[in-house]
């Protein structure tokens, strides 16, 4: 899960489809990270994420913002960016380890191929926080109802 600072909408995203899998035993690694490496690295999630997530029993708390980094192709079977921009800086990051099989945008789990982004709640109110938490909960079970009867290679 990518955004741009990692301490809004990707560590919702990890969150969230980490406490999913855990309640269904599947043995995935959830992971999430920022393409704006001097933002926010080392920090713990915006206070908003962090209260949204608790509401619906989602810790996030002990999460650390890291940079997204061109080997997370290498580790990770699929990477969703929040947005277009952070998809164009995910290119720019990986360049010959970008594999777009592997990518997507995470809305376009619930809403295939409208390429629409998951607003950044950064400048907004607490609402917005809400609205984030709900669009990624969605496209998260959509991850779940694809991909959870698959097993490991």
């Amino acid at each position: 899960m990518v955004c741009l600072g990692n301490i809004c909408r990707s560590p919702l995203a990890e969150g969230i489809l980490n406490s999913k899998v855990k309640k269904l035993g599947l043995p995935w690694q959830i992971d999430s990270a920022g393409t704006n490496n001097n933002y926010h690295v080392g920090e713990a999630p915006h206070a908003l994420s962090q209260k949204v997530a608790r509401l619906h029993s989602v810790d996030i708390s002990q999460q650390c913002a890291r940079a997204f980094v061109a080997e997370d192709f290498d580790r990770f079977d699929k990477i969703y960016a929040m947005s277009g921009d952070i998809l164009v800086d995910m290119k720019k990051i990986a360049k010959k380890k970008f594999n777009p099989e592997k990518t997507n945008l995470l809305l376009n789990e619930i809403y295939p191929g409208q390429n629409l982004d998951v607003p950044d709640p950064w400048y907004g109110e607490e609402p917005d926080y809400h609205d984030v938490y709900e669009m990624i909960d969605k496209a998260c079970d959509k991850i779940i109802e694809k991909y959870g009867d698959l097993k490991p290679a």
